[in-house]
């Protein structure tokens, strides 16, 4: 093989390499915004199916006396 060859191949291993990688990093800048919609998600649903009940009536009160 001649050295222009073995040269090419290097750079064309490196340019792969190189592009994989920024893909991966970029993947897992995504990551925490994707974990933090998920449980957003998940919250939601939790109270969809569990809607949050009246406080109780408060019996110690009077009604305000009408004057």
């Amino acid at each position: 093989m001649d050295a222009t060859v073995i040269l090419l191949f290097i750079l064309a291993i490196a340019g792969v390499v190189s592009r994989s990688l920024s893909s991966v990093k970029r993947l897992l800048d995504e990551v925490p915004e994707v974990l933090d919609s998920a449980t957003e998600a998940r919250d939601a649903w939790r109270r969809f199916r569990r809607p949050e009940l009246p406080p109780p009536a408060d019996d110690q009160q009077k009604p305000p006396a009408a004057v």
